[in-house]
């Protein structure tokens, strides 16, 4: 049986939404229950109209903030995973590194090794990629522009114009009919499928070549629960089983492994838009700025959705077709 410890990084508005129930609850408690009607007598009262009633309209409760909540998982292995999961009005960018895509994306893409400007001040969290492109492990499309041919029967973290995101296979399913996919990043099969690991997630062989060819060693992977939050999971030392176990417990109901060895292992997160960043994953090899100053793979930024004017269309998309 897996342990947890859980820290939750939740903003003010959220607090003070809390604490707004807490006081609502304990004023209903407070009232007296209704005396009970004796048998000779029974009343009748016919309650009065909301239009009519004198009893103030129930505050609105506080907008949900974006977030990140951070749980430490112990396995049964005694591996310790960290779990991130992005909660909120949040949205998804996928970003080129300096070697990898590298020159392949090099002008054609915004998104690139360093993150700055306005994506900086909505900055929630950021997140390694996966495998490298050589390796075979999937397709590559970034703003429209595909790097890689995207293959069928891949596990695929796909987003769209506006940022959202989703986990899919690539031909089953995703993408949908008419779907507008902007980004993709494949890397291998599914971990957990159907809300439980793979078969294939007890096999550590078929995840990657491991520095020093030994089973225990950085991991990572994303996945996604009922309610469409993105989950990401990593460990400094772990087999694919535990990043498919810890994920699959905190309610993933699909996850797919993204990078693994030491150096490319990261998580940054902030307790607020923009905020300081730190360095999630214990023990990780990279400092919390790295993806401010720039990395040579690509990577996930995380960033607060900016409120939208009433009425604002819906940007338009790129439609990606399945690779052969």
């Amino acid at each position: 049986m897996s342990v947890s410890i859980t820290r939750y990084t939740l903003t003010a508005s959220v607090l003070a939404g809390c604490c707004a129930l807490a006081g609502c609850t304990a004023a209903a408690a407070s009232r007296p229950a209704a005396a009970s009607a004796s048998k000779a007598a029974q009343v009748t009262v016919t309650s009065s109209s909301p239009s009519s009633s004198s009893s103030p309209a129930p505050a609105p409760r506080p907008p949900v903030q974006p977030r990140v909540r951070i749980t430490r998982v112990r396995t049964r292995d005694g591996a310790l995973v960290t779990v991130a999961t992005f909660l909120g009005p949040v949205r998804y960018a996928l970003h080129s590194g300096s070697g990898d895509p590298g020159s392949a994306a090099a002008g054609a893409v915004r998104a690139g090794p360093v993150v700055t400007g306005a994506e900086r001040r909505q900055l929630l969290a950021a997140f390694n990629g996966g495998f490298k492109l050589s390796a075979g492990a999937g397709g590559y499309m970034q703003e429209g522009h595909v790097i890689r041919p995207l293959g069928w029967g891949f596990a695929s973290l796909v987003i769209d114009r506006s940022g959202q995101a989703r986990i899919g296979i690539w031909g089953s399913g995703t993408p949908a009919p008419g779907e507008a996919v902007y980004s993709v990043r494949q890397n291998l099969q599914p971990l957990v499928l159907n809300g439980q690991p793979t078969a294939a997630a007890t096999d550590w062989m078929l995840w990657g070549a491991t520095l020093g060819g030994g089973a225990y060693v950085a991991r990572s992977a994303i996945g996604q629960n009922a309610a469409g939050d993105l989950i990401y999971a990593a460990s400094m030392s772990a087999v694919p089983a535990d990043l498919a176990s810890a994920l699959a417990g905190r309610g993933a109901r699909i996850a797919m492994e993204l990078d693994i060895n030491p150096e490319w292992v990261q998580l940054d997160a902030a307790a607020k838009p923009g905020g300081k960043l730190t360095a999630e994953v214990a023990g990780q090899y990279r400092p919390a700025d790295q993806y401010l100053v720039g990395w040579t793979r690509d990577f996930v930024t995380v960033l607060a959705t900016p409120a939208a004017p009433p009425g604002s269309p819906a940007a338009p998309g790129h439609l990606a077709q399945p690779g052969p």
